[in-house]
């Protein structure tokens, strides 16, 4: 605003016009809000088939083909428990692969995943 009106401008001058004004300038980038609600710690399994972790893959072919996978981990051993893949993977086929792991391991305690868009189902 000052340069448009012809004044000449330095850091100096700048300075001493906003400590005149009683103003501040920024020295340092404003830093980053923490968190105010604190999440829970992850539990940690004691024995397999309690706690188990699902995640999507993304990959593309060499010809531009995208296609996903589904694994499921067992979180204590580290054993893949199961993996799918196809070129289009919706919340079907997340929850048919759920109920057969059910049925082949029982029930399970936990089960981490991520918020994606896999896990909506719209009916």
């Amino acid at each position: 605003m000052l340069r448009r009106e012809g004044w000449p401008i330095s850091l100096n001058l700048v300075y001493r016009l906003y400590r005149e004004e009683g103003l501040a300038l920024r020295s340092k980038r404003p830093r980053r809000r923490k968190m105010v609600i604190h999440r829970e710690a992850r539990v940690k399994p004691s024995r397999p088939n309690q706690v188990w972790s699902l995640d999507f893959v993304h990959k593309k072919l060499s010809g531009g083909q995208k296609f996903r996978f589904l694994t499921v981990v067992d979180v204590y051993s580290r054993e893949g428990l199961a993996t799918e893949v196809d070129y289009r993977l919706r919340a079907e086929n997340s929850i048919e692969v759920l109920n057969r792991l059910v049925r082949q391991r029982g029930a399970l305690k936990f089960l981490f995943a991520d918020n994606g868009a896999e896990f909506m189902v719209i009916s």
